[in-house]
């Protein structure tokens, strides 16, 4: 079982607008989906077994892509608000210690993978509790100039290159990294 923060980010280093707005991202065609191709959302999804989410995410998410099925297995969210719950029953609402979370999370996973959706704040918890395995990142071609980073903590993180692959169209390139 690995811990993954599976993301995509701005040529700059950005997860988001200062707005917490991605339609950049959506407005970037991936090229292709699916397990045969170089967009790997698809194989990737396919061993996750419980999700993390920060709030803000969370919101976004159920506002914008009311399909999203990551939210189809036990998922949480990191608040200190009370939100609406997605009506997969899946979601739970949570302002525990993140490793805490992490053991929960593991527990309902099972031999599957966790997957930390985002933010970058949230991630970088998990980071700071040695709780993080891998990076799994859509580098996309835009240029957002401020947002939300990627990781917003400033720290040397030692990381393996496992992968890079270009997109099915060219536009993106993914990185997958091992913390580890």
């Amino acid at each position: 079982m690995l811990t993954q923060y599976f993301v995509a980010a701005s040529l700059d280093g950005f997860i988001a607008t200062e707005d917490d707005n991605i339609d950049w991202l959506l407005s970037v065609d991936a090229g292709d989906a699916g397990p045969d191709t170089a967009n790997p959302y698809e194989s990737f999804i396919a061993g996750v077994g419980a999700v993390a989410v920060g709030a803000t995410t969370y919101e976004w998410v159920l506002a914008h892509d009311p399909g999203f099925t990551g939210f189809d297995r036990p998922t949480w969210v990191f608040t200190h608000r009370d939100l609406p719950l997605a009506d997969d029953g899946q979601v739970r609402l949570t302002d525990a210690p993140v490793p805490r979370v992490h053991a929960e999370m593991a527990e309902a996973a099972g031999e599957q993978n966790l997957w930390l959706v985002g933010g970058g704040e949230l991630v970088g918890q998990f980071l700071d509790h040695d709780l993080l395995d891998e990076l799994w990142l859509g580098l996309t071609p835009v240029v957002l100039g401020s947002g939300k980073p990627l990781l917003p903590r400033r720290r040397t993180t030692p990381m393996r290159l496992l992968a890079t692959v270009p997109s099915s169209n060219g536009t993106f390139v993914h990185l997958r990294y091992s913390l580890r």
